[in-house]
């Protein structure tokens, strides 16, 4: 009886621990295009990120400075539909040659926050 009281009480255990690592997921980049610290020849007209998880659209951001702190894309980002809430995107003009730093902030659909920053180089 003690046996049997031991395995259910460590039953209970582990799906109570498994629940809570899924309950305090957070939404982190996958890839992105340009990639993290690229030097790219052609200057891209967007910028992607791809999360490992769904995004709340309402609450994301992406924006992308230039060397002189001028923010050079078009509107602050949008989670593309038909992605599964996973790929957000803004559109940028054509970038001359430089440095570029992407920031994005995004809220996952389990409301946790997360944010970051990479740079690109236009060459």
């Amino acid at each position: 009886m003690e046996k049997m009281a031991a395995v259910v009480t460590l039953g209970v255990v582990l799906l109570w621990g498994a629940s809570l690592t899924r309950a305090s997921a957070h939404a982190f980049p996958e890839r992105s295009r340009p990639r993290v610290g690229a030097t790219v020849t052609k200057a891209p007209h967007e910028v992607r990120i791809w999360f490992d998880a769904g995004l709340e659209p309402l609450f994301c951001t992406l924006r992308v400075k230039d060397t002189q702190g001028q923010w050079v894309n078009k509107g602050k980002g949008h989670v593309k539909p038909g992605t599964h809430d996973r790929l957000l995107e803004t559109r940028v003009p054509v970038l001359p040659p430089g440095k570029y730093h992407v920031y994005w902030s995004v809220i996952a659909v389990d409301g946790h926050h997360t944010e970051g920053h990479y740079p690109f180089r236009v060459r």
